[in-house]
């Protein structure tokens, strides 16, 4: 098809889309700009046109086509172009286009939808241009601030040592970049949503705008995937579907709503980059950047913010692991060192916390104590009521005894039905006291599936030279008596 209505400078061209309407509406929007221009209604037909001839701009409506399937086809269209103007129109949902055929040569870009004035003004434009800028002619300023960009994020992948830190550092490092207002980091937690991980921005744009708090603008600063800006909003929109996000104009999201306020805040374009997944599946999150000043982002852009998408996909894969990395020492710590039936410190680590609070309590001139107890007939207990009602018998003597005891103290399984007490800054005279709490709790406690039970209770202080063995005999020693004694009572160990 040949549209000639008037006659502009002699101009031709090409119009690719696979949409019947879309061609038509081309045509009658800006068939005037061109002396010949060419319907295509793919890139076939589009590369025998190339051929027959080379047009002055070929534009190509990337609406319908599917990058999976049309990006060699199309790009091979952008290479035979030989620098000649490519205007690609874009929709801003998948703004992914716009890098991945400026590899294989010079493009210009319009994101859409746009109005048939603003469409003219585009393909006008890149008319009147000898081609679009590359990264070969891109300005100095440019490259300086490129430049830097990476230095800041280089510098923030080396200085963060978790998650927070390394999203806080990765903004601030965006945030410096000239003409952005605000950027911020969405990260998606271990649940599947997204959470507003970090922010960095200008305390205030142009005219005096008002500082930006996405967490105010969005409603919430977690389970951002459940917000009804999600498919606007384009960090939030990049990382629920992990495509490149471009609102040049911010009324393209259909969302006047969010248009307004962000132009209140001094924002007049807003991009979102998802941050790869280590495989197949959802995004890790996105980076999101919003300008004080809508404008064209040139190839070189486009790369190093891709690249840095990836670098902050590492950065947190790293922190995760080392995250991951202390809760498995923790979990490994508390196995080793804590009682699985009751969840108190094990004998091997009451032995370990004892030999500590020993060398301090000589270091620093302080009392230390020591409370050694047992549950009365525990072993008829087990025989009349079962071993499954014995372990609920233990927790429930441990619940009991922590139940009064102070934070400092220690409650320690030593044996089957046998405990400590380590108690720091504590005489013998408060131990008795102390014992005596425990006694009077743990006779008290109601233990489901059976009768009350009851303890006995052994007391000693750390004497001047003793050592842990030494001090462990005497409260034994002390045990046993109170045992001897009736049971249900407590006894001070000799010195």
């Amino acid at each position: 098809m040949s549209t000639a209505e008037g006659r502009d400078g002699g101009k031709s061209g090409i119009y690719l889309s696979p949409v019947a309407q879309r061609r038509t509406e081309f045509g009658n929007a800006c068939g005037g700009l061109f002396d010949d221009l060419q319907l295509a209604d793919g890139a076939e037909r589009a590369m025998e046109r190339i051929a027959a001839g080379q047009p002055d701009l070929l534009v190509i409506d990337l609406d319908r086509f599917e990058p999976a399937i049309d990006l060699a086809a199309l790009g091979d269209l952008v290479a035979r172009r030989g620098g000649a103007p490519t205007l690609l129109l874009c929709p801003y949902a998948t703004a992914r286009w716009v890098p991945a055929l400026a590899a294989f040569g010079p493009v210009a870009y319009a994101v859409t939808p746009v109005d048939a004035a603003a469409l003219q003004a585009a393909v006008a434009q890149a008319l009147a241009a000898p081609a679009p800028q590359s990264a070969g002619t891109a300005d100095a300023e440019r490259l300086r601030a490129l430049l830097a960009l990476h230095t800041r994020v280089q510098a923030a992948l080396r200085a963060a040592d978790d998650i927070q830190g390394l999203a806080e550092g990765l903004c601030r490092a965006l945030a410096g970049w000239p003409g952005v207002r605000h950027a911020a980091l969405f990260h998606r937690k271990p649940d599947g949503d997204l959470q507003l991980e970090a922010q960095a921005g200008s305390e205030g744009g142009e005219g005096g705008a008002p500082a930006l708090a996405l967490q105010t603008l969005l409603g919430r600063p977690d389970r951002l995937l459940q917000t009804p800006l999600r498919h606007a909003f384009p960090g939030l929109l990049a990382a629920a579907t992990g495509e490149l996000v471009l609102l040049d104009t911010l009324d393209q999201a259909g969302e006047p709503d969010l248009a307004a306020l962000l132009r209140t805040h001094g924002v007049a374009m807003a991009l979102g980059i998802a941050i790869p997944a280590d495989g197949p599946g959802a995004p890790r999150g996105a980076l999101s950047l919003l300008w004080e000043r809508s404008h064209a982002l040139a190839p070189e852009e486009f790369a190093a913010l891709q690249d840095v998408a990836a670098q902050a996909a590492l950065g947190l894969r790293l922190a995760e692991m080392a995250l991951e990395n202390e809760q498995l020492l923790a979990r490994v710590t508390y196995v080793s060192t804590m009682d699985a039936l009751t969840g108190v410190a094990n004998r091997r680590h009451g032995e370990e916390l004892l030999e500590k609070e020993i060398r301090r309590a000589r270091r620093y001139r302080v009392p230390l104590a020591l409370v050694a107890f047992d549950i009365d007939r525990f072993k008829a207990i087990n025989e009349r009521y079962g071993d499954p009602v014995g372990d609920v018998v233990l927790r429930s003597v441990c619940e009991a005894a922590q139940a009064v005891l102070r934070g400092s103290d220690v409650l320690v399984r030593s044996g089957g039905e046998e405990f400590q007490i380590l108690a720091p800054h504590t005489s013998a005279i408060d131990a008795l006291k102390m014992a005596e709490k425990v006694r009077v709790a743990i006779a008290q406690a109601a233990i489901p599936g059976a009768d009350h039970v009851t303890v006995s209770l052994g007391v000693a202080q750390l004497g001047e030279q003793e050592s842990a063995d030494s001090l462990v005999q005497r409260v034994n020693a002390a045990l046993a008596r109170a045992k001897r004694a009736g049971r249900n009572c407590v006894e001070l160990a000799m010195q």
